[in-house]
């Protein structure tokens, strides 16, 4: 058997790149839709509108209690809560069932 020099031919690096992306599909990044913000401060605003206004508000309680009063502030996990006819309440946000306006 006879052995030569045997040369290896092959394509230049930079024609399989080209080759390989335009075989791929579009990368999922750039098909994604961007995240939505955390927050929309929605309800920040809400309560701010309340508080300006001394709007009187029903807080509902999950065991069902009625809390009758106006927002005098508010934080990422409590209401404070001034009432005519008891004491002012700090109310923990994960208590509240639901919040209307009295007049509704």
């Amino acid at each position: 058997m006879e052995t030569g020099t045997r040369r290896l031919i092959r394509p230049p690096l930079n024609d399989l790149k080209d080759k390989m992306d335009k075989n791929r599909p579009p990368s999922s990044a750039a098909q994604k839709k961007p995240v939505p913000p955390d927050q929309t401060n929605a309800e920040n605003f809400y309560y701010v509108k309340q508080m300006q206004s001394k709007t009187p508000m029903v807080f509902v309680l999950k065991g069902g209690e009625e809390i009758h009063g106006t927002i005098e502030w508010y934080d990422k996990t409590c209401l404070k809560v001034n009432r005519e006819d008891g004491p002012n309440l700090l109310i923990y946000k994960s208590n509240i069932a639901y919040i209307y306006k009295a007049g509704e």
